[in-house]
């Protein structure tokens, strides 16, 4: 399969924006050369790849992280979608004004997924479009039921494993803190029972609110 670009490219940049494509099933060995398959995508600008995921809230799911190293899918292969001279900073404030279209809680594997987003920030980037048959299944809907295996899920675990690391990390610092308080340590020594309990259950809410920061840095531990 050959891969070109839109002839509507913007060539006058220096900077490379590249389309780094993954293989979310073993199937795309055999659909890939007949133009098909279940791909996840991310583009890569200044060393750094963004893409999209899901999670259940409503910041954005735009996240950050090594170029081509894209935690729970295979590589397949990297496509030059064009140039850009746009600098780091500019092309945070361009990822910044697709996070609140590409919310975590709006993916869709067919209406807004990976693929749309990276369409987008490649047209916002280089005025080139991604390769069509990158996002074809999810223009083909109604085959998805019959294509698509459960695994696929994998897409709205792996962004949300990050954010519960995130979470774990922040109550881990809070616990610590609050034991190195000498006033915290008094206090909580002559509370009643009945206020040990509801300062629990504040923790317990706590731990499961959604990040304070929106963006989602480096792929999660496995």
């Amino acid at each position: 399969m050959f891969c070109r670009r839109s002839l509507n490219a913007v060539d006058g940049g220096s900077v490379p924006v590249y389309l780094n494509v993954y293989d979310l099933t073993p199937i795309n060995d055999y659909t890939y050369w007949v133009g098909i398959g279940a791909y996840h995508s991310g583009v890569q600008v200044h060393g750094i790849e963004y893409a999209f995921g899901a999670h259940d809230y409503p910041t954005t799911g735009i996240f950050e992280g090594e170029p081509k190293q894209c935690d729970g899918f295979t590589f397949r292969k990297t496509i030059l979608i064009g140039k850009t001279d746009i600098g780091p900073a500019q092309v945070r404030a361009v990822m910044e004004e697709l996070a609140g279209e590409f919310r975590g809680n709006s993916y869709n594997l067919i209406t807004k997924n990976c693929n749309h987003f990276c369409n987008l920030a490649c047209i916002r980037l280089t005025g080139s479009p991604i390769p069509s048959w990158v996002n074809r299944l999810a223009r083909i809907g109604f085959l998805c039921n019959c294509v698509l295996p459960a695994s696929l899920c994998s897409t709205r675990v792996m962004h949300h494993r990050a954010e519960e690391n995130i979470q774990g990390e922040t109550a881990k610092v809070a616990t610590a803190l609050n034991k190195s308080d000498p006033l915290n340590t008094s206090s909580s020594s002559s509370s009643s029972p009945s206020s040990s309990r509801g300062r629990s259950r504040s923790r317990s809410r706590r731990r499961t609110r959604q990040p304070s920061s929106p963006w989602i840095h480096g792929p999660p531990p496995t």
